[in-house]
């Protein structure tokens, strides 16, 4: 009996408590709830175009209408994404370390792109931009075309990726705070050294993660872009309207090829910043 109650102790030395308890239940429900919501949806996926075998498989891959979609859809969002990842941060920057008049109603502007039902930002956007609209009439007589071109695409896809970049980063900025920057000016840095060596090491890998849901949200959008893009074939046709032309046409199969390309393309490429945002937070 002494030697058992001397081991209890030592059991209880090596737990490791938690706050809420029932890991194993939960850790199960986990489980359950992401194989129920995301694997199984995305097994079905993959198991589709099974059905055209790998040479039809091959032949969607090729077809020179797929890729230029393909091709639009993300380089389009990687545009976009590059683009917010400059003017989110001045606008995040702007929010949160200066005070002005309207400072809250432009803050809720920043997430109407949240709200705003998809269908509804891409009409306000093409007749915006349409070569008669407020701004696509002033444009037009520098020869610049928006609408019903790749160019509107890439308006409409930063429009909704906008607020990503935005709300990713404030947090971090508020974290951050202003004595370092103090405490680096003191020691003789300029502004431009105190940026580069303090506040953009600390901003970066919370820029990467805003960038990449810009990215994320951007390649698969379809409701904001079909009205301004103008939908032509090898111009101006994004994937996700080819995945819906598909289905229109009852060729579920193809449909499914088309999104297995797009989700292993984003896989790789969400996984490539995931792993530059840990290699970025690893420096600091």
């Amino acid at each position: 009996m002494a030697s058992l109650a001397a081991t209890v102790p030592s059991q209880r030395k090596w737990r490791n408590p938690s706050a809420l308890p029932g890991f194993g239940l939960s850790f199960g429900f986990t489980l359950f709830y992401l194989t129920a919501i995301v694997l199984i949806p995305l097994a079905a996926l993959v198991i589709r175009p099974l059905e055209i075998g790998w040479s039809g498989f091959a032949e969607i891959l090729t077809d020179a209408r797929v890729l230029h979609s393909l091709e639009l859809s993300f380089g389009g969002a990687l545009v976009a994404a590059l683009i917010n990842s400059v003017f989110g941060l001045i606008v995040a920057w702007v929010l949160v370390r200066y005070r002005f008049p309207g400072k809250r109603i432009v803050d809720a502007v920043v997430d109407l792109p949240f709200a705003l039902p998809t269908a509804v930002a891409g009409i306000a956007l093409s007749a915006l931009y349409a070569p008669r609209g407020w701004l696509g009439a002033p444009l037009m007589e520098y020869g610049i075309r928006i609408a019903y071109t790749p160019f509107g695409v890439i308006v409409a896809l930063t429009f909704i990726g906008l607020p990503f970049v935005v709300r990713t980063l404030q947090p971090v900025m508020l974290e951050l705070g202003k004595d370092s920057e103090e405490a680096a000016a003191t020691l003789g840095a300029s502004r431009f050294q105190t940026l580069r060596r303090v506040v953009f090491p600390a901003l970066t890998p919370a820029l990467l993660t805003g960038t990449a849901m810009a990215f994320a949200r951007a390649v698969g959008e379809y409701g904001s872009v079909i009205f301004i893009a103008g939908n032509l074939p090898g111009i101006s046709e994004i994937a996700p309207l080819l995945i819906i032309i598909k289905l229109n046409e009852n060729n579920y199969a193809a449909a499914a090829a088309i999104g297995v390309i797009m989700l292993a393309a984003s896989f790789v490429l969400l996984l490539g910043l995931n792993l530059l945002q840990t290699w970025t937070a690893s420096r600091r």
